[in-house]
């Protein structure tokens, strides 16, 4: 093995600027791979993250006629049973009730039709990361009669600042149009302009007092201790409680869980594109070599090298150039994804269409641990593969034959 390692070194470096740029073609292309495949990562995992831990949560529970209809009197019936239930359960780390009705904001400048969202503060910000959205003034805890938090672009739409009162409209839970005020106390931006220009926020106390005159809730969002027991939670909600819908986040948000397999298919689709090109590289590489070296393959076979030992040394130069440029690759692609790990792929020139779709503009790529093995096993498959034919072909090689053409 030793003497084949030896012959398999020397007859790599006979070209070192043909050797060289393969081995430099095969780092560039991992590195191109391995990037594009940590980008996506991170686009998926930062949307999901965010829409999970800032809006939906794990699952939610309501009424099974509110998802479909919305209606104030589709209220959660034995509201307090569920969520004492819920508070002893060891699965459960937070959870948050929420009061819903779709309705008018009334400003002086215009009518929008909108979500209002009744919440409880100190519940809210225990289960999701929302408040951080605040960009001006405060949360709902804010000191004023009968507080709500708007979008920026809403503030903007209906030229209305922090103070300024405007109207919700909506029907109650007898089915009567009513009204009440309203003061803005603070300013959101998420990261879909959509979810920002539809939903505003007030105190469920405030709207269940105008809604029903008694506290009433539409939804339950609930987060988990570990996302990957939300189904099999979800199936022991719905079988416990009855005239209730449990859903996952995944059928709460079915363009989420979408978005999320296709981002799997696109990384799957690059990772072929890019190992095919990096396999027809190593084939034109080994067959260029080879037709080069009939005479001398001729030889060796002529003088008692057996074939195994021909086979084993093509395969062994193939193998030598791409582990050199995929060490060379992968060692590029963890140092670049540890720096934009935590400096983030800033695309802040397309921050307002990544907003339409509910994308952020900074990008945190990453790859774990085993997406790097996969890697690895994949470019030495490929290298297998591509070589074999080479190989075989040199293992074919009849002395005489290549003696003559010579």
């Amino acid at each position: 093995m030793h003497l084949l390692l030896t012959i398999a070194w020397r007859n790599i470096w006979r070209h070192p600027a043909r050797s060289g740029v393969l081995i430099a073609a095969v780092a560039v292309g991992l590195w191109a791979a391995v990037m594009v495949i940590g980008w996506a990562n991170g686009l998926m995992q930062q949307r999901m993250d965010y829409v999970i831990e800032r809006e939906l949560t794990h699952l939610q529970i309501h009424h099974p006629d509110f998802p479909d209809d919305g209606h104030p009197w589709d209220h959660i019936p034995d509201h307090n049973q569920i969520t004492s239930w819920l508070d002893d359960h060891p699965q459960v780390r937070s959870h948050a009730s929420r009061t819903i009705t779709d309705g008018m904001l009334q400003s002086p400048v215009k009518t929008s039709g909108v979500r209002i969202r009744g919440i409880d503060v100190a519940a809210e910000t225990r289960t999701t990361t929302f408040h951080e959205n605040m960009v001006q003034g405060e949360f709902l805890d804010a000191d004023l009669s009968n507080p709500a938090i708007i979008s920026r672009i809403l503030a903007d739409e209906h030229n209305m600042r922090i103070g300024n009162r405007i109207v919700l409209t909506f029907e109650n839970v007898d089915r009567e149009l009513t009204s009440s005020a309203f003061h803005i106390a603070g300013l959101f931006t998420s990261a879909s302009s959509e979810y920002d220009k539809r939903n505003i926020f007030v105190r469920s106390k405030d709207l269940t007092e105008i809604l029903a005159g008694r506290p009433i809730f539409h939804e339950i969002g609930v987060m988990l201790v570990h996302e990957i027991e939300t189904e099999a939670f979800v199936a022991m909600l719905n079988k416990h409680f009855e005239d209730i819908l449990a859903q996952t986040w995944r059928e709460l948000s079915p363009e989420l869980s979408m978005i999320v397999e296709l981002g799997d298919v696109m990384i799957l689709l690059i990772s072929l594109i890019i190992m095919a090109a990096l396999g027809f590289g190593i084939l034109n590489t080994m067959l260029m070599a080879l037709f080069e070296r009939m005479r001398e393959l001729g030889m060796l076979l002529s003088i008692g090298m057996s074939k195994v030992r021909i086979f084993c040394m093509i395969m062994l130069e193939a193998l030598i150039l791409t582990f050199s440029g995929a060490l060379i690759g992968m060692a590029l692609a963890w140092l670049s994804l540890h720096h934009l790990g935590q400096t983030g792929i800033n695309l802040e020139m397309f921050a307002q269409g990544a907003a339409l779709i509910g994308f952020d503009y900074l990008i945190y790529p990453f790859l774990s641990i085993g997406d790097f093995l996969l890697m690895s096993l994949v470019v030495v498959s490929v290298t297998l593969a591509a070589s074999l034919y080479p190989a075989l072909k040199a293992v074919r090689i009849h002395p005489l034959e290549a003696a003559r053409d010579a």
